[in-house]
């Protein structure tokens, strides 16, 4: 009885126990960790991304560096941008001014991803990013208060920058894990290492006997899936794409990087370049200098591939081409076109095929030489460039001679003789057609050189990718300029019948060639004009031409651009040429017309102007760091386009002001419609 009495009461005593304790759990405040347990700044949120900083500890501890991250999260289709961005684009920075008991710190980039637009390779993250930051304190086991200006840039078929301004509070506390700690971390281990912790080697680096670089690669367990290879190096190089050569079931890799180079570029094989090879969620990164491996990278795939590459570009070299057939500067030749089909009319097809193909002839040849000529040019390091030769004056007297010849042969003062080269050849066929396959060959070939200040839609484009690249890609591509200019003749030879839908023999002939010849005498005017600028016996032609526009224009100084736009001006740049038939068409149809001539004499607009009449070397490489080796050029800076706006060789007054506008987006002083 008395051991049952015992029992119950032990019993609610032990009930009381637990009572009490649940109590006190409760009551009781939850740790002081349970309060820190994240540790960020503000999110700064606009329509494309978030923004904040946060930290993988509570507190600063005795920590000598303290994690932290700059996270990221971007709308779908958005990205922004690595530490080197690639053909377009910036990568964020970071100003610390202001902050408290920070010595300094430092950034680590996850590996990128490679992004492919318009045939621009650009570099950088989609979706979510954590940039690891170690922010090292003045005085450690301190409160530390980072202020952090973060400027970026995000991009999806339109690029806009940003600024987040961002402050994170760090106690003197014990420094716990936080909740943001694994997000850090695993961010952190996508920074490319050595390729240990990835389980990828790089066994061979080097040059191959076509000047590409090749990058031969070990794996430790993992097979390859899609490896790929970002190159950074010294300025005038550019790297595309690798091929991707898989082997040893996946165990090995080969990635075969093309090289453009500009004429003022080191040796690869003195240059040392950092390398980071990333596949999948495995990255590595070393600083090498290629080594001479002998290794012939022209195996069937890769071949295969740089013609799938070259396809388009050849594609947009035959259109334009052909579209110079129309443009003002070969204008002057159809005179000799409108002349030899006149002198054709009623003429047995034979003689028509003979006659167009040896005009087709004479084009293609131009192009040929030309494409000859500025390879050796390039080889000695001289500046290149799409109508440079109409910066000579040697080369425009003889224009000019060429141009007055023909126009005396259209009105019958003399025939021209045929050269020997092409006499025999000629003779061979027809001793009588001689004297014509010889004109209509010249002719050909003066379409080509009076084709040459003219950048017609597509032609700019070509000829900038040719110049940049090697000596069988510059002759593939001019000969398919050549190929598009020609294909009018191309197909009047194919197709002699179409001669007959002209008008029979008689003394309008007559009258045209004089029309014609004095058209040819006013191309011989032009050219004088030119040549007289080129000797200085104009020097105020220039200053005068500006002087009767309304618009202000400045000399052309790189340098000032970047500073104008950080005060929110905008910066329209033209680069011209008194030579440059499509620049002066530009000027007087576009740019001193409204609305686009009100717009540039806004206070907020700077109008830049860059005369490429004489050889100048600063116009030129600004023109190859656009990728452009011929004019017209003109490109619109502003605070809603840090990079620039290309514009259309041929202007239009709706692209111009939409440039302008759009480049003008967060300007203090905006440009009025």
């Amino acid at each position: 009885m008395i051991r049952g009495v015992w029992n119950r009461k032990a019993v609610n005593r032990l009930l009381a126990g637990f009572v009490l304790l649940a109590a006190a759990i409760q009551v009781c405040p939850a740790p002081a960790r349970a309060e820190t347990e994240t540790v960020s700044s503000e999110t700064v949120t606009t329509d494309q991304t978030t923004v904040r900083l946060i930290s993988a500890v509570t507190g600063t501890g005795d920590l000598t560096s303290i994690p932290l991250g700059l996270q990221f999260t971007l709308k779908p289709g958005w990205k922004t941008y690595w530490r080197s961005p690639g053909d377009a684009g910036y990568a964020l920075t970071i100003d610390y001014q202001g902050s408290r008991n920070l010595a300094g710190a430092d950034i680590a980039w996850p590996a990128p991803h490679r992004f492919q637009l318009f045939g621009l390779q650009t570099f950088g993250y989609s979706n979510e990013v954590v940039f690891p930051i170690s922010a090292r304190p003045q005085e450690p086991g301190q409160p530390m208060t980072i202020r952090a200006q973060v400027s970026y840039l995000v991009c999806e078929t339109v690029c806009i920058p940003y600024t987040a301004n961002l402050t994170l509070a760090m106690p003197a506390a014990p420094a716990d894990l936080s909740d943001d700690a694994p997000l850090i971390n695993k961010f952190r281990s996508l920074v490319p290492g050595d390729g240990a912790r990835a389980g990828m080697r790089l066994t061979q680096f080097g040059t191959t006997t076509d000047g590409r670089l090749v990058a031969d690669l070990a794996s430790d367990g993992q097979r390859f899936a899609m490896p790929d290879i970002v190159i950074e190096g010294p300025a005038g190089f550019e790297f595309g794409a690798p091929n991707a050569e898989i082997s040893d079931e996946g165990m090995r890799a080969r990635l075969i990087v093309p090289v453009t180079r500009t004429d003022k570029a080191p040796k690869l094989s003195e240059s040392d370049l950092t390398i980071t090879v990333v596949d999948g969620d495995r990255a590595l990164e070393q600083k090498v200098r290629p080594s001479v491996t002998g290794i012939i990278a022209d195996s069937d795939a890769v071949g295969w591939a740089r013609w799938v590459h070259l396809v388009p570009i050849l594609a947009i070299a035959l259109f334009g081409g052909l579209i110079l057939n129309v443009m003002p500067c070969v204008l002057p030749v159809l005179a000799l076109k409108l002349a030899g089909v006149a002198d054709h009319a009623g003429a047995d097809r034979r003689t028509i095929r003979l006659s167009f193909v040896a005009t087709a002839a004479g084009v293609l040849a131009a192009f040929l030489l030309l494409a000859l000529a500025l390879v050796g040019l390039k080889a000695v390091g001289a500046t290149i460039g799409w109508g440079i030769q109409f910066q000579q004056p040697i080369f425009l007297v003889l224009l000019i001679l060429v141009c007055l010849t023909f126009a005396a042969n259209l009105t019958g003062w003399f025939e021209i003789p045929l050269p020997a080269f092409i006499g025999s050849a000629g003779e061979a066929l027809d001793k009588s057609s001689t004297g014509a396959l010889g004109k209509s060959f010249l002719t050909g070939m003066l379409a080509t050189l009076m084709a040459t200040p003219c950048s017609a839609p597509f032609v700019g484009t070509a000829v900038g990718f040719a110049l940049a690249r090697g000596a069988d890609d510059i002759l593939l591509i001019f000969a398919m300029l050549g190929l598009g200019l020609a294909l009018p003749y191309i197909v009047v030879a194919l197709l002699p019948g179409m001669i007959a839908w002209l008008p029979k023999p008689g003394r309008w002939m007559l009258w045209l060639k004089r029309v014609l010849a004095l058209a040819l005498i006013g191309s011989a005017l032009w050219l004088g004009s030119i040549l007289a600028i080129q000797l200085g016996l104009l020097p105020g032609q220039q200053a005068e031409a500006s002087r009767d526009s309304a618009i202000t224009w400045q000399p052309f100084e790189e340098a000032r651009i970047a500073p104008l736009v950080h005060d929110g001006k905008v910066v329209f740049v033209d680069v011209t040429a008194a030579w440059c038939v499509t620049c002066q068409a530009n000027k007087r149809l576009v740019t001193d017309r409204q609305p686009v001539a009100g717009q540039l004499q806004q206070p907020g607009v700077v109008a830049m102007q860059a005369d490429w009449t004489k050889p100048d070397d600063k116009i030129a490489r600004y023109l190859a760091d656009h990728g452009r080796y011929g004019i017209p050029f003109n490109i619109v800076y502003g605070p809603g386009a840090p990079l620039g706006i290309v514009l259309p060789e041929l202007l239009t007054s709706d692209a111009v002001v939409a440039a302008l506008q759009r480049a003008g987006a967060g300007s203090s002083a905006s440009i009025k419609p």
